[in-house]
């Protein structure tokens, strides 16, 4: 009894599938219309299965489709043409950015922070007092400079106006005054070096010294950042270093702020390809008026360069065998075979290169049952009246 009802659930499910199959494809049905199945019993599951099959109507006329020489049936197919479509070369990379001008300040004298003028953030001008050492002993060696210096001015003087003296005494007491002079320009210089002064206009960082701090030339008292432009740095492949050149534009992102595309140009290009990787340095120059940017950022940069133009089909038209991809051209109700290349794929459209042009039919659907040189009928267009006999 079990085996019966799985035999009866075997049959069943195998009409189910049967039928859909038939329901979904034309094709289907004609096949078994051909082996012998009843058309009306067909038609019943899917009534477009007697329109390309020949019908003989009650009077004796028959209405066809028509058929190749050699009696051959025409296929019906779907076609759309050839468009025309250009490749978008485009470069993609990943940067990193940079202020345009960065300095890290360092004193120029060892000694100890009386006084810090600045906090992080703080935005400043080139030869603003950023810190200040000590200078007692400066300030006391410039006195003492100025102090020889007129004692050296009235000599020389003295010298000048009397005639007592000789050349040579006159000489002596010049060069005197003239060496003081020095002395002092040396003190006041010494005494300059013990401010910090911002070297470049631009935003400070954080002050990594306190007051009290014993720093020397090579201490690290601040970083400033002029950010107003930043600079990216990123790598492309060396199949783009002829095409990349100073001026051309550059659009980039910023994880930190999506949706947001920021204009730029490329600012320059390495002169090598680096052999290790194959890829060319380059370095593009972004705006940052409204100071959303930072140093050290990542970026997605993007190039586009003019592409050429090819044929485009659709993709459902492109197919294969063991030569190769290929489409179906339709010329005078005729399938023709035509060799492509395909050049690049996109969701709707497919660029190819070939013995086709813009405006040629290319069969999309049907293709299973298309023959080289078969006739095809196309979906869409009224099919020739057959005369009545």
């Amino acid at each position: 009894m079990r085996v019966g009802n799985q035999f009866l659930i075997s049959v069943a499910a195998l009409l189910a599938g049967l039928c859909l199959w038939v329901y979904l494809s034309a094709d289907a049905g004609r096949t078994l219309v051909s082996m012998g199945v009843p058309e009306s019993v067909v038609a019943k599951i899917n009534p477009g299965v007697t329109e390309p099959v020949s019908a003989t109507a009650p009077s004796g006329s028959a209405a066809t489709p028509p058929r190749a020489g050699g009696g051959q049936q025409a296929v019906l197919v779907a076609t759309r043409p050839v468009g025309k479509g250009i490749v978008n070369d485009q470069l993609s990379a990943i940067g990193s950015g940079e202020a345009i001008q960065s300095v890290i300040v360092m004193p120029q004298a060892a000694g100890t922070i009386n006084e810090i003028h600045v906090k992080s953030g703080d935005r400043v001008k080139k030869g603003q007092l950023l810190a200040q050492l000590d200078d007692d002993e400066q300030i006391i060696l410039r006195d003492q400079a100025q102090v020889l210096l007129r004692s050296a001015k009235e000599k020389a003087d003295s010298y000048s106006a009397l005639k007592s003296f000789s050349r040579l005494d006159v000489l002596d007491a010049q060069i005197a005054k003239e060496t003081a002079e020095l002395a002092l320009t040396n003190a006041e210089l010494a005494l300059k070096r013990r401010s910090v002064l911002a070297p470049i206009d631009g935003i400070v960082g954080i002050v990594a010294v306190n007051i009290g701090d014993n720093v020397t030339t090579s201490s690290n008292v601040v970083q400033v950042d002029d950010r107003e432009q930043l600079l990216v740095d990123f790598w492309a492949p060396e199949r783009f270093a002829v095409q990349v050149a100073i001026g051309m534009p550059v659009e980039a992102t910023s994880a930190s702020r999506p949706g947001r595309v920021f204009e730029g140009e490329v600012e320059a290009v390495d002169n090598r390809v680096d052999p290790a990787s194959r890829t060319i340095r380059i370095r593009a120059k972004i705006e940052n008026e409204e100071d959303l940017l930072r140093a050290g950022m990542s970026f997605g940069v993007t190039m586009r360069f003019p592409g050429e133009t090819y044929a485009t089909v659709d993709p459902l038209a492109v197919q294969w065998d063991s030569k190769g991809s290929f489409v179906w051209q339709i010329v005078d109700k005729k399938s023709v075979k035509a060799r492509v290349r395909i050049i690049q794929r996109n969701p709707d459209a497919i660029l190819v290169a070939g013995d086709i042009k813009e405006g040629d039919a290319v069969a999309t659907e049907g293709l299973q049952r298309v023959r080289e040189n078969g006739a095809v009928r196309i979906a869409g267009e009224k099919p020739p009246e057959v005369a009545s006999r």
